[in-house]
């Protein structure tokens, strides 16, 4: 009998586990792919799921369904695909929350990061920053200079607390060194009824929530809050060029899947959905609803996602934001 040292059983172990690993990747997919979306349907994360979806499943010849896991700040979608085998049948559509919520919630059964293999990042739309036309102020440099001369009576309306627009909000505040008083609602549409009534004096928003009243001239964008200008608002500046060097605020969107998922069925994904994003009638969908198209690598989203946690974790916790 040949007895293995410790050392040779680990050496065998691995080797056994990357042969399973290789094997499993080989005869990917063999059933349908789901992709857990962590809001309801009909949102940006959902729709941004259902048309980038479609094409990865048209390309691997296999089904891919949307399974709609809304709530607790879209924690209860990202427990289900942390906990879920690693095999690559299981994906969950990330967006802000998978960086933010590990800050808002630190007593989360999961991490953000540590718990998850990014796959691919699809994209972002930078937050506007909107009034409405009766507003006094007509510039991002005018809204601030206002607050400067009335510290605390202006007021921004958000979806509710820990959501991207009062991140952004409070994001404004520290750069621009403004008083300005949040107010939270549970949604998005009444935050807005309540702008277009100008019961409240701004919103720092995702676009595709309010570019009906945009383009109807209901709403005025006083600035973009990525890094560069975006094509779909070409006319408007960014933050920074507006007088707040170095603010940035989007909605992003990405595909990760379990820790651990063979590496060979993350580079095979990310290589479907960069492809995905290649395609003419993917690409107009996505354009049409502000987005700004990011393929890249895994590495590179991970990145992306490890800035974003630091980034918004300073902002969190010197605002003292708690959720609802």
């Amino acid at each position: 009998m040949r007895i293995f040292s410790g050392r040779a059983r680990m050496l065998v172990a691995l080797a056994m586990a990357v042969s399973a690993g290789t094997a499993l990747a080989q005869g990917y997919p063999a059933k349908p792919v789901h992709i857990v979306v962590p809001f309801a349907p009909g949102g940006a994360v959902d729709v941004v799921a259902r048309v980038v979806g479609q094409k990865i499943g048209e390309q691997l010849a296999q089904s891919i369904v949307v399974d709609n896991r809304p709530g607790a700040s879209a924690n209860i979608g990202a427990e289900v695909v942390a906990k879920a085998a690693p095999d690559g049948y299981t994906l969950l559509m990330a967006a802000n929350g998978l960086a933010t919520n590990n800050t808002l919630f630190p007593n989360l059964s999961f991490n953000g990061i540590r718990d998850f293999s990014p796959i691919a990042r699809i994209g972002y739309a930078p937050l506007v920053i909107v009034v409405t036309p009766n507003f006094p102020a007509k510039s991002l440099k005018e809204l601030i200079a206002l607050a400067q001369a009335q510290p605390g009576k202006l007021t921004y309306g958000s979806a509710g607390n820990g959501t991207s627009g009062h991140l952004a909000g409070e994001q404004l505040k520290i750069a621009a060194k403004i008083d300005v008083l949040h107010v939270p609602y549970k949604g998005g549409a009444p935050a807005i009824a309540d702008l277009l009534g100008d019961r409240i004096s701004f919103m720092p928003i995702n676009p595709i929530e309010v570019i009906s009243h945009i383009k109807a001239q209901r709403l005025r964008v006083l600035a973009v809050g990525s890094d560069r200008r975006v094509p779909s608002l070409p006319d408007v500046p960014t933050v920074s060029e507006a007088g707040v060097p170095g603010y940035e605020a989007t909605v992003w969107w990405g595909l990760v899947a379990p820790a651990k998922t063979p590496r060979d069925i993350v580079v095979r994904l990310n290589g479907e959905t960069n492809k995905a994003l290649g395609d003419t009638a993917v690409r107009e969908k996505l354009i049409e609803l502000g987005a700004v198209i990011t393929p890249g690598t895994p590495e590179q989203f991970a990145e992306f996602i490890r800035a974003e946690d630091a980034r918004w974790a300073a902002v969190i916790r010197t605002s003292g934001i708690k959720p609802d």
